[in-house]
């Protein structure tokens, strides 16, 4: 799970963002422990509290769930929200730009279709 932090946003988001990551792509599967705080603090050379706070953002959104003595655990349903959570953030990330570009530059939704389609094989 080790990997370079990006500059644009807050060391806990990308945690967050990383344990997302791995629970979709089948990591962690849901009802699977995670790592603590102390591995990921160690792993990733940051301050427990910067892992703590990266966890905690999952715990209020219902990813992750803490098990009293034994660590932190994907919540059943975590796929579902992360996927939800995705959806809704690529919409507001890309999907809107791209509709006001496109009608910039008065492009039919057929138009703008077909260069998703292209953009897709490539």
């Amino acid at each position: 799970m080790t990997r370079e932090f990006a500059d644009d946003k807050p060391i806990f988001v990308q945690i967050a963002e990383r344990i997302e990551d791995c629970i979709l792509s089948g990591a962690f599967t849901e009802e699977s422990q995670i790592p603590s705080t102390t591995e990921i603090a160690v792993s990733d050379k940051i301050n427990p509290a910067t892992a703590l706070k990266g966890i905690n953002l999952l715990v209020e959104e219902g990813i992750v769930y803490k098990r009293r003595g034994l660590g932190m655990f994907v919540s059943t349903g975590a796929v579902r929200k992360v996927k939800d959570k995705r959806k809704e953030q690529f919409y507001d990330r890309y999907i809107i730009g791209l509709a006001e570009e496109a009608k910039k530059l008065s492009l039919t939704k057929e138009e703008v279709m077909a260069l998703v389609e292209r953009g897709y094989q490539r």
